[in-house]
């Protein structure tokens, strides 16, 4: 089976510490080059992770016919130019989220996309995992009613200054990790929201917001509900309520690649769990699977299953969400 041959723009942590090795063990994607601004970087990660090709420069990599699709996985502010970039030089893009630091410049993808005849695809690797792909089948056959109200918590604990997610303008609790429970709630509502409130708390010193609580209203009087953080104890969990019973997830966002994953659904019939299950899902690398997923769209075997279009109206929730904090209103992505 052939495999699409992808280059990587940069050595951000996630890069070389999850998505390359990842990526490496899939089916259909092999990691051909890796770029730097830094050509010792460059070689150093190229070396490391054995991959063939070292590019000092991100142009250099651009410019390899071999290349067909790029990993961008650069600062938040430089996601919009360089997958730009990427698509001018006839490459397909999977570009890591946010795709943009507003709707308005993720729109100026889609116009690039159709000019360029290429893929782009945003990275948001847990629509992936089996977790989310069950969790999504048991809203839609009704196992736990109409789902309602969708509870989600992420935070971890950071306070490096030189940290990418701790330096404007693209670091930030919403940014970072907030977007995943956005994403999630749309994905499992099957809607968009129709109105949004937000509060948040930015650093005084990294002026980037450290904790973020939000609400959004969807169609139905539907709520999702969540707070993300940045300088507190690391936690993260998702909660679907329905109105006979609700979905639990364990390690919703950072699954493991080294042990199994679960579920619980719970009827509700007590508060002690005597109407729970737990259903388990083998060790499996949620980004493994987005990569092969985006290099089988890249070959033709099979469509972009979330398309660009998706990760605008993403951002345009995370928009509406800093209007609300800043004006103290609800408002309307």
């Amino acid at each position: 089976m052939r495999k699409v041959k992808w280059g990587v723009l940069g050595v951000a942590k996630i890069a070389v510490e999850k998505v390359i090795p990842a990526m490496q063990r899939g089916e259909v994607s092999e990691i051909a080059a890796i770029a730097s601004r830094d050509p010792a970087k460059a070689r150093d990660a190229a070396e490391t992770l054995a991959i063939a090709r070292a590019y000092g420069s991100y142009e250099e990599l651009l410019a390899d016919s071999e290349i067909e699709a790029v990993y961008n996985p650069l600062p938040n502010e430089m996601h919009v130019p360089w997958t730009i970039k990427a698509l001018e030089a006839g490459k397909h893009v999977l570009c890591e989220k946010p795709i943009a630091l507003d709707a308005n410049e993720a729109r100026q993808l889609i116009a690039a996309r159709d000019k360029a005849g290429k893929l782009v695809g945003e990275a948001f690797m847990v629509r992936f995992h089996p977790q989310w792909r069950r969790a999504r089948e048991l809203v839609a056959l009704g196992v736990i009613g109409a789902p309602s109200a969708i509870q989600t918590f992420f935070s971890y604990r950071l306070l490096d200054p030189a940290n990418v997610r701790n330096r404007p303008p693209g670091g930030g609790g919403l940014y970072d990790i907030g977007c995943y429970a956005i994403l999630t709630a749309r994905h499992i509502f099957g809607a968009e929201p129709v109105r949004v409130a937000a509060t948040l708390d930015r650093d005084p010193n990294f002026r980037t917001d450290r904790l973020v609580s939000a609400i959004l209203e969807f169609p139905g009087g539907r709520h999702l509900t969540f707070s993300a953080a940045t300088q507190l104890s690391p936690h993260q969990r998702v909660t679907i309520v329905g109105e006979a019973g609700r979905i639990e997830v364990e390690i919703p966002f950072n699954a493991p690649p080294d042990r199994p994953t679960k579920i619980l659904i719970d009827t509700g019939e007590d508060l002690f769990g005597g109407g729970a299950r737990v259903e388990e899902f083998p060790v499996c690398d949620q980004y493994t699977l987005q990569g092969d997923a985006f290099s089988r769209a890249v070959t033709g075997k099979s469509p972009l299953e979330f398309p660009l279009e998706d990760a605008v109206l993403n951002m345009r929730v995370i928009d509406a969400l800093f209007r609300s904090a800043e004006r103290g209103s609800w408002e309307s992505p």
